[in-house]
């Protein structure tokens, strides 16, 4: 009976990640990533100490998608 639970738990948990991992691969592809931002070239803005932190974003892609730019906005560029 234990082996049985087990396995349902493991068939569970595999068909979850195969359903999860897809679905955040697209949602940080196509509408919105996280990045790190370091250093004084975005002061006073983000990292306002100046000091050895930095701040966390949320990148909004799907803005960018729909040209939805606005004067204000912080656009950031990706080198590939």
């Amino acid at each position: 009976m234990a082996r049985f639970h087990g396995r349902r738990y493991i068939r569970a948990f595999v068909s979850g990640f195969f359903v999860a991992v897809p679905v955040t691969v697209t949602f940080f592809d196509r509408v919105a990533c996280i990045a790190r931002v370091d250093g004084i070239s975005m002061q006073p803005s983000l990292n306002p100490s100046g000091k050895n932190e930095s701040d966390v974003v949320l990148l909004n892609r799907w803005k960018m998608r729909n040209y939805e730019v606005q004067r204000g906005d912080i656009v950031s560029l990706v080198r590939l």
